[in-house]
């Protein structure tokens, strides 16, 4: 019995293993176009806190080549050291139950306060703000323009894919595999969503500008992994 038991042990252990493995990886191809990984699968290399000179907080942890936010402990917001003005940012995320998170983009240090885009990633029927408008759920621009109302969203626990493409103003959210929302910076549109929106005292919110990327804390579980991008020049 003791054997049968190791042996399980052992082929549970080389599992994990092979599946840490297979995340947070490029092909040789996907090397060649140009995309480079944000998350190593192994540490927290490459991320900081928007406040120059903190620590990132307990909150975030690495297990299994996966990043993972804990629920109930408060980590703070974590950011990218580089900022990027066009590119193509692809990642995958589960949301626990009635939890909420997101990707903010165009962070710049001269606002003073962690305040960009924010692509939205929420347990859309459990947590309180799918209850707020459309604009407030998963894949839209955060308080501003709602996704589709047919995208295809996971249920808490389960992997969602999400991209962020950005060129010249125009700006794309996809969420596994459809593009769900599609917008230009500086538009009509936007710029007046954003005067009926939480940022419409924020100095130029709406318009295109270079930033990082932020990863945000609101309490609540989440886990990432493959977080990947390239970058148009």
């Amino acid at each position: 019995m003791k054997s049968i038991l190791a042996l399980f042990a052992l082929s549970l252990l080389t599992a994990v293993s092979a599946t840490a493995a297979e995340v947070n990886t490029l092909t040789d191809a996907q090397t060649g176009k140009g995309w480079r990984l944000l998350f190593n699968g192994k540490d927290l290399t490459g991320w900081r806190t928007y406040r120059e000179g903190g620590t990132i907080g307990e909150a975030w942890i690495v297990k299994d080549g996966i990043l993972i936010k804990q629920g109930k402990v408060r980590g703070g917001d974590m950011m990218t050291t580089e900022a990027f003005g066009d590119f193509d940012l692809n990642w995958e995320w589960k949301i626990a139950t009635n939890g909420n998170n997101g990707i903010k983009y165009f962070i710049t240090r001269e606002r003073k306060s962690p305040i960009g885009h924010e692509y939205q990633m929420l347990d859309d029927n459990g947590h309180p703000d799918g209850k707020k408008g459309e604009a407030r759920k998963s894949a839209g621009f955060y308080d501003v323009l709602p996704a589709a109302k047919d995208k295809l969203l996971k249920k808490p626990g389960a992997w969602n894919h999400s991209r962020i493409f950005v060129r010249g103003d125009h700006v794309e959210h996809w969420l596994n595999g459809s593009k769900v929302l599609e917008y230009d910076c500086g538009s009509d549109e936007v710029l007046k969503a954003v005067q009926d929106s939480k940022f419409k005292k924020v100095k130029d919110f709406g318009r295109k500008t270079s930033g990082h990327l932020l990863l945000t804390d609101h309490g609540n579980e989440c886990h990432f992994k493959n977080i990947r991008i390239r970058e148009f020049k």
